[in-house]
C-alpha cells in the first residue's frame, strides 16, 4: 500500500511554514515563506489575509512536490489568533485609517484596542471570568469594538464576515464557515454548550453582531480536527496542489497547535515527575516571537490573570488555561538590536548570534552552572509590551537596572542573559499563579524558535525547578496541525490517538534555585 502523508500548514508571525507528515508523526519535507507586517501607526500592527493565503499555496506545493497528490490524506491549519475582515463578496476591508484594502488583518499583537479593552473589563461581565479577570487588548471583542469607533464607515459598515485567521484559512480551503471551537472559547467569550452571551456584546456596544444568529462572527462551531465541508474545494485544490475533496481538519491556533503536538508525549522511562502522572501534571510551553503556557485540567480552573478555562480548546473535553508573555524571542531580538548598534563591529559574522553569546557566556563563567549568576547586578523587567499573565495589565511597560556606560561584547551578552532569566522567572510567576488555583504541574514541555537555544531551555528549567521536556521532532507546531488533518482523514478516531514520539530531556539544575528565588521575591 502507498504511503500515506499528511500536511500541517503553520502561519506564524513573520513567516508561513508547511511540513509533509508520515504516520507515525514523522517530518519528510518541510518549507517557509516570509509574509509581511506592516505598522501604519504606534501599536498597530496589519497584515493581508490575501498574502497568507497565496503563501500557504507556495509552501504545501514545496512540501508535496515528488509526492503524488492521492497519497496526501488530510491538511490542517493552524494561525495565529489575528482578526480576518472581510465583506459580503468574502473580499477584503481594510482595518487602518490608510484605507489599503489589502491590509485586512490585525494581528494579534496590535494593542490598539487597550482602551476599548479597559472598559470591557470594567462591565465586570460574567464571561470575564473565562479570561482571568481581565479583557486583553490581544482578544477579538475589543479589536471589533475599536473598528466600530474609528473606521465605522471604511471598514465597520462594509465588513460581514469577521474571522480568527485560523478560520479564516478552513474557510479558504472549503468554504465552510463552521469555526473552530478552540479560537471562539479562546479569543472570542463564545461558552460551549450554550455558545454566544448576547448580553455580553449588549454591553458592550456591538449589538449589530446578534443579526442572524451571529452570523457575523460564527454561527456553528465544531472540536478542532473535525472534517470540514466536503474536503478541499476545486478551487483552493488548484491553489494547493492538491486533490479536491482532501479532508481539512477545523483548524486550531498557532500555540494550541505546539500544544496539541507535545503534551501528550510517551516519555516513560525518563524518571519525570510526570511519568503515571495525569497529562494535567504537564504544562505546554511555546515559546517563539511570544510564549504561550498551556495547562490543562479536567475541571474548570479559574487562574486570576490566566485565560481560560476553556472546554475542549486544545484537548477534547480537557479544560485549558492559557498563560503568556507577549514579547519573548521578540524582545530578545529587540534588546541585542539596540547594543549590537552600539557596537564597532559584529565579532560573530556568519554565525548564528544566540550560538555565539552562549558560547561567550560560557567563556565568561568558571563553569556551565556559573553561567547563571554573571546576571546579578544586571535586571531586566521584560513587559515591553505589557503584561499578558498574571498582572494581565497592557499597559505595563520593560525596564533595565544596572547599566553602566560600557558597550562591550562582555556587556551585550550579559544583557542577552538577564533577558533571558527575566522571561524564565515571568514563565515562573505563571506557574505560582496557576499553582495557587489548583494545577499541579511538575514538567514542562517546551516547543517554538526559542527552545532551539539551549541556554533558555537550560534557564527556564533553573528558574522553575522543573524538568524540561523537548520533541525530537522539534515542529510540533507543524506536527499538531498534521494531526487535524490526519483526524479529519479518518485514519484516526480522534487526535489523542497518535502520540508516541521521541524525546529529549534537560533536566533541571537545582544549584541556583535560591538564587532564583531572591530575583523572583525581588521583582
Amino acid at each position: 500500500m502507498a504511503e500515506r502523508f499528511y500536511v500541517g500548514v503553520d502561519v506564524g508571525t513573520a513567516s508561513v511554514r508547511a511540513a509533509l507528515v508520515t504516520r507515525d508523526g514523522q517530518l519528510r519535507r518541510t518549507a517557509e515563506e516570509p509574509i509581511s507586517i506592516w505598522e501604519p501607526q504606534s501599536d498597530h500592527y496589519v497584515q493581508s489575509s490575501t498574502e497568507i493565503w497565496d503563501k500557504c499555496c507556495k509552501v504545501v506545493k514545496k512540501v508535496i512536490h515528488g509526492v503524488k497528490s492521492s497519497q496526501v490524506r488530510g491538511i490542517g491549519f493552524d494561525a495565529t489568533c489575528s482578526l480576518v475582515v472581510l465583506d459580503q463578496s468574502f473580499q477584503p476591508v481594510p482595518v487602518s485609517q490608510d484605507g489599503d484594502s489589502q491590509r485586512n488583518v490585525v494581528m494579534w499583537m496590535d494593542h490598539r484596542a487597550a482602551e476599548q479593552a479597559a472598559r470591557i473589563t470594567n462591565t465586570g461581565h460574567g464571561v470575564l471570568s473565562r479570561v482571568g479577570g481581565v479583557m486583553s487588548p490581544e482578544m477579538q471583542p475589543p479589536k471589533l469594538l475599536w473598528l466600530k469607533e474609528n473606521l465605522k464607515e471604511s471598514c465597520w459598515n462594509k465588513a460581514a464576515h469577521f474571522f480568527d485567521l485560523p478560520d479564516f484559512l478552513s474557510w479558504k480551503a472549503t468554504d465552510s464557515l463552521t469555526r473552530s471551537l478552540c479560537t471562539l472559547v479562546c479569543k472570542w467569550t463564545y461558552c460551549p454548550p450554550e455558545g454566544w452571551d448576547a448580553s455580553f456584546w449588549t454591553s458592550i456596544g456591538l449589538e449589530d453582531l446578534l443579526e442572524n444568529n451571529f452570523c457575523k462572527i460564527g454561527s456553528a462551531s465544531c472540536s478542532p480536527g473535525s472534517p470540514l465541508g466536503d474536503g478541499l474545494t476545486q478551487e483552493a485544490a488548484a491553489d494547493l496542489g492538491l486533490d479536491p475533496g482532501i479532508a481539512v481538519g477545523a483548524s486550531l491556533i498557532d500555540a494550541h497547535a505546539g500544544g496539541l503536538g507535545v503534551i501528550g508525549a510517551d516519555v516513560t522511562g525518563f524518571q519525570l515527575p510526570c511519568e503515571n502522572q495525569p497529562i494535567t501534571s504537564r504544562m505546554a510551553m511555546i515559546c517563539g516571537t511570544s510564549s504561550c503556557h498551556m495547562a490543562i485540567s479536567e475541571r474548570p480552573l479559574f487562574v486570576p490573570g490566566v485565560w481560560g478555562p476553556c472546554l475542549s480548546a486544545m484537548v477534547p473535553d480537557m479544560w485549558l488555561n492559557e498563560g503568556g508573555q507577549s514579547a519573548t524571542g521578540r524582545l530578545v531580538m529587540s534588546m541585542l538590536q539596540h547594543v549590537l548598534f552600539c557596537l564597532p563591529r559584529a565579532p560573530f559574522t556568519g554565525e548564528n548570534i544566540y550560538s555565539y553569546l552562549n558560547s561567550h557566556l560560557s567563556l565568561m563563567a568558571s563553569s556551565d552552572s556559573a553561567v547563571d549568576l554573571l546576571g546579578s547586578s544586571l535586571h531586566v523587567w521584560p513587559d515591553f509590551h505589557g503584561n499578558r499573565s498574571p498582572l494581565a495589565d497592557p499597559t505595563l511597560k520593560g525596564m533595565v537596572v544596572g547599566l553602566s556606560l560600557s558597550q562591550t561584547l562582555d556587556d551585550l551578552a550579559l544583557l542577552y542573559l538577564a533577558t533571558i532569566q527575566a522571561l524564565a522567572l515571568g514563565t515562573l510567576h505563571i506557574l505560582e499563579a496557576m499553582k495557587e488555583a489548583g494545577h499541579d504541574i511538575r514538567t514542562l514541555f517546551l516547543c517554538g524558535g526559542l527552545s532551539k537555544n539551549p541556554l533558555f531551555v537550560q534557564i527556564h528549567a533553573n528558574a522553575t525547578g522543573l524538568p524540561v521536556v523537548l520533541p525530537d521532532q522539534m515542529e510540533a507546531v507543524l506536527v499538531g496541525a498534521a494531526v487535524l488533518g490526519a483526524c479529519a482523514s479518518q485514519d484516526y478516531s480522534n487526535i489523542q490517538v497518535e502520540r508516541h514520539r521521541k524525546y529529549k530531556v534537560f533536566l533541571q539544575l537545582f544549584s541556583h534555585q535560591r538564587e532564583y528565588q531572591a530575583l523572583m521575591n525581588h521583582r
